[in-house]
């Protein structure tokens, strides 16, 4: 692998904080674009020495091998990250890809495989009887099988909340004794579990990149969140190209399936208008009461569906505005697979956040600590702040992304009493907060930060690591940041 790769994907990895599998997403691209060079350049790949035709000469070479379009700009945008970054680094003067623009993709669904096609594909000797082979058949059998419910899968993607409701919905299936897989994005591998285990469900969290290559995946319960722009870098910097991918989630569903979105979400509402959907819709909303769905009310959360459940949000384990919504969503999927109203409110009371995520990690002469190191850009922070009820001393800092903290101003203004910044540089965030803020203190070490925010903090209070910010310079990566957090809180206690 070429060390100019190499130095990218340790970008991604430690200063964008990126997941591994999208890390692994555009790995896979720029191999593929490596070996295209090196097949074209007698075996030499030069990033300095790619030009617009050489480019071209790739995109066309994938329409050829039948990559949707769609997948061919994801890859291109990879490229042009790719390039980006080597423009910034100064390891070339020219980026070959200003010009360049990928295939048009077309807004209309894909229709779904034809029953007789796919009795012909598992009736014949397509299969080896190896590991592999045996595989990939029960993933067919699954994934294309007319008969979902036979075999539930729920699907959850979105902008925010993915993990945490995969893994609510989940503790709820396993809360009532049910047989189920955790996959995607976390858990083990959905592939093999489908290979090795029997489980008579799956919830599984996507993410756009997978939903990109999907052909006939048909969850019988899909859920998107929510939508706000991210990794545009890998949709053309398009917006709805990117919601359209989210979108995916839905397009092989039937009117046997069930899809829950977010009434709220203005991209979801503006598609829902275009896309000629299938599957039956069932809504969740933070600012309306609705006939069919979950929505809030008089400080309760409601799920109307065949029958009425409710609870009051004080008695959720998860904790913020967001969460709400999250628990929204996880209840109406609890319902639409039979789960009863009191396994669905002891699961909510009981659910444990996931680690790093709004933990709480202890309460300690009254002031109450918790973790968000997760919170690695702003818009997670701000979900954050929005949720804190006391005043709150604020651990905030480390390797800037480009944040823009206005969006959080206001939160800070009303919501945070002491800022303690915890990196090797925060001359940015005390630039912005020092008119805005009497107590800002400058650390630069886990110790020193937790060891000030109890000296600010009084009884009633909250200490809160949100830090908007990549982790990589003080710490390994933001499991880290968050367990050395944890661990400071406790000491001496």
């Amino acid at each position: 692998m070429n060390v100019l790769i190499d130095s990218f994907l340790d970008y991604l990895r430690y200063e964008r904080n990126y997941s591994e599998y999208t890390i692994n997403a555009y790995f896979k691209d720029l191999q593929q674009f490596e070996d295209f060079v090196k097949e074209k350049k007698e075996g030499i790949f030069v990033p300095g020495e790619v030009d617009t035709d050489i480019v071209r000469n790739w995109i066309i070479s994938l329409l050829d091998n039948k990559i949707s379009p769609v997948s061919v700009n994801r890859k291109l945008s990879s490229l042009k990250s790719f390039f980006k970054f080597l423009m910034k680094q100064g390891f070339v003067s020219v980026n070959p890809l200003r010009f360049v623009t990928g295939p048009k993709t077309k807004k209309p669904l894909p229709t779904f495989v034809k029953e007789k096609d796919m009795e012909e594909l598992l009736d014949g000797d397509g299969f080896d009887e190896d590991f592999e082979g045996v595989r990939d058949r029960l993933i067919l059998e699954m994934l294309y099988d007319e008969k979902p419910k036979n075999i539930p899968v729920v699907s959850i993607t979105g902008t925010n909340g993915k993990t945490t409701t995969t893994s609510l919905i989940y503790h709820i299936l396993k809360n009532d004794n049910l047989n189920v897989g955790l996959g995607g994005n976390i858990g083990k591998s959905f592939a093999m579990q489908v290979a090795q285990e029997n489980f008579d469900y799956y919830v599984l969290e996507v993410s756009s990149f997978q939903l990109d290559d999907i052909q006939n995946f048909r969850p019988y319960i899909s859920l998107l969140l929510n939508l706000s722009p991210d990794h545009l870098d890998q949709y053309n910097y398009n917006y709805e190209e990117y919601a359209l991918a989210k979108f995916r989630i839905a397009e092989n569903q039937e009117n046997d399936n069930y899809f829950i979105y977010n009434k709220d979400d203005e991209m979801s509402q503006k598609l829902l208008q275009e896309l000629d959907l299938r599957v039956k819709q069932i809504p969740f909303s933070m600012k309306e009461k609705l006939e069919e769905g979950g929505y809030t009310e008089e400080e309760k959360i409601v799920v109307k569906l065949h029958d009425e459940f409710s609870m009051k949000i004080e008695d959720l384990s998860l904790m913020g505005t967001h969460n709400v919504a999250n628990s929204l969503a996880a209840s109406i999927a609890g319902k639409l697979l039979n789960i009863s109203n009191e396994s669905i409110r002891n699961s909510l009371m009981t659910f444990q956040a996931v680690e790093h995520r709004l933990e709480g990690v202890a309460e300690i002469n009254g002031v109450k600590f918790i973790n968000d190191s997760k919170a690695t850009n702003v818009n997670a922070t701000y979900y954050a702040l929005e949720s804190m009820k006391t005043p709150t001393v604020w651990i905030v800092g480390g390797t800037d992304k480009g944040n823009d903290y206005t969006e959080i101003e206001d939160l800070v203004k009303r919501k945070v009493k002491a800022i303690v910044c915890l990196g090797l540089d925060n001359s940015k965030i005390i630039e912005f907060f020092k008119d805005k803020k009497d107590i800002i203190v400058d650390t630069s070490s886990m110790e020193e930060a937790v060891k000030t925010a109890k000296s600010l903090a009084e009884k009633g209070d909250t200490v809160l690591l949100s830090p908007c910010c990549a982790s990589f310079d003080l710490f390994n990566n933001y499991e880290h940041r968050g367990q050395l957090f944890k661990e400071e809180v406790l000491k001496n206690n």
